[in-house]
């Protein structure tokens, strides 16, 4: 048996654009990688804004094992409910007390006989003002590690200098740390000095004809304009974003990162 849990994480799922990606690619991407255990980020799966109880069951039938969330897991109100009952999608542990939901989970490995860990967090940097992430992780770390060392972190944030500071204030201490919400993918991926894997930001799996995942006309006017125009979901130039690794089952540590970019990137040059 091998020592190694292979962990595939799928960046921020959205619109419909993005599920007919994973309906696509998933499947055949845990065969590819021979994943142990999935995750998904889809908080802007259900009209770029927000998710619901039919996305999320369909996201398990596909073979994800947990949903990680970030600022517009609350978008949609009425999967609060819904939210209440399902401990495998998490929302931003660091909302206040009181707030629906799951901020993190302790989850059996499937084929394996060990747990890891998952925890969603969200940054404060130039968005709402919650309660510190780094302090939060340092109880919530601590309690995982009563059960287990292997720990992954989706730290959902704008600034790309609070997920990197996140990243070396838990190394040694997260297995994983993936950064989303910018939906833009960074070319940073590596192991920290302590053993901890970490990206910048992983990408988003949806339409890339557009800015961030939204219409790109409609976007330029309200940069042109500075008046309000409602958003709604861009399609084409459809890529699925994630990030495969690869954590020691007895150390915790991760061993190996690799992005994961369906279809790649590639640079045009004239004949």
């Amino acid at each position: 048996m091998s020592n190694q849990l292979n962990l595939l994480f799928i960046g921020d799922i959205v619109s419909d654009s993005g599920i007919a990606l994973l309906d696509t690619f998933l499947p055949s991407l845990i065969q590819k990688y021979r994943a142990d255990f999935v995750i998904v980020n889809g908080e802007n799966a259900h009209e770029g804004m927000g998710t619901n109880e039919q996305i999320v069951k369909h996201f398990y039938s596909l073979g994800a094992h947990v949903i990680t969330g970030g600022n517009h897991s609350f978008a949609k109100w009425k999967v609060y409910g819904y939210m209440k009952t399902d401990p495998k999608l998490l929302r931003p542990l660091n909302y206040p007390k009181g707030a629906h939901g799951f901020g993190y989970g302790i989850y059996e490995i499937p084929g394996l006989h060990q747990k890891i860990g998952v925890i969603n967090l969200q940054g404060r940097t130039f968005m709402q003002p919650l309660d510190d992430p780094f302090r939060t992780a340092d109880w919530v770390i601590d309690k995982i590690k009563e059960e287990t060392n292997l720990i992954f972190v989706d730290f959902h944030a704008e600034a790309t200098a609070e997920k990197q500071a996140f990243a070396w204030y838990v190394d040694g201490r997260a297995s994983v740390v993936v950064g989303t919400h910018t939906h833009v993918p960074t070319n940073d991926y590596r192991i920290l000095p302590k053993g901890t894997g970490y990206i910048t930001d992983v990408g988003m799996t949806g339409a890339f004809n557009s800015v961030i995942g939204m219409d790109k006309d409609t976007a330029i006017k309200r940069f042109l304009l500075q008046t309000p125009h409602k958003y709604s979901s861009a399609n084409g130039d459809n890529r699925l974003c994630g990030l495969f690794s690869k954590i020691n089952l007895e150390t915790g540590k991760c061993v190996h990162i690799e992005p994961v970019i369906v279809p790649s990137f590639k640079t045009q040059t004239e004949e």
